[in-house]
């Protein structure tokens, strides 16, 4: 399994009036782990991209267990829990400043080629940088 940390600090306009994070801006926290993750390893979806494969998301799940607050550094964890085919899946973990679970979920992505939004195979790059995990 890969894991990877990403920090981020929870912005003003992030939250709602109870001051707390809006829930839909945990998706947003799962892309920013997701991509940081990859970037980590020394993957770039924006390579990828360029390169003529895009991941959109095909599945997401999110379940809240305590609020975040403005201005808390939280810690995205984000897991590859097995080596990707045509889907790949992300796990995640949000923990605030005191190591906290405070939001769980995952998400599935395919990859597609970009020409023809046909499903194809990871590109292989990153499926060497990930194999060492597995």
């Amino acid at each position: 399994m890969y894991q990877a940390d990403t920090q981020i600090r929870v912005r003003y306009a992030e939250t709602d009036q109870m001051s707390y994070v809006y829930y839909g801006n945990y998706a947003m926290y799962f892309e920013v782990g997701r991509v940081e993750a990859m970037r980590q390893i020394g993957f770039s979806y924006r390579k990828m991209e360029e390169e003529g494969v895009m991941m959109p998301v095909l599945e997401s799940h999110f379940r809240y267990i305590k609020p975040s607050k403005y201005d808390e550094k939280l810690t995205i964890r984000t897991k590859i829990p097995s080596m990707p085919g045509v889907k790949i899946r992300f796990e995640y973990e949000v923990l605030n400043e005191q190591g906290e679970l405070i939001t769980e979920g995952w998400t599935v992505l395919a990859f597609l080629k970009k020409e023809n939004h046909q499903p194809t195979r990871p590109p292989k790059n990153l499926l060497d940088l990930l194999k060492p995990y597995f």
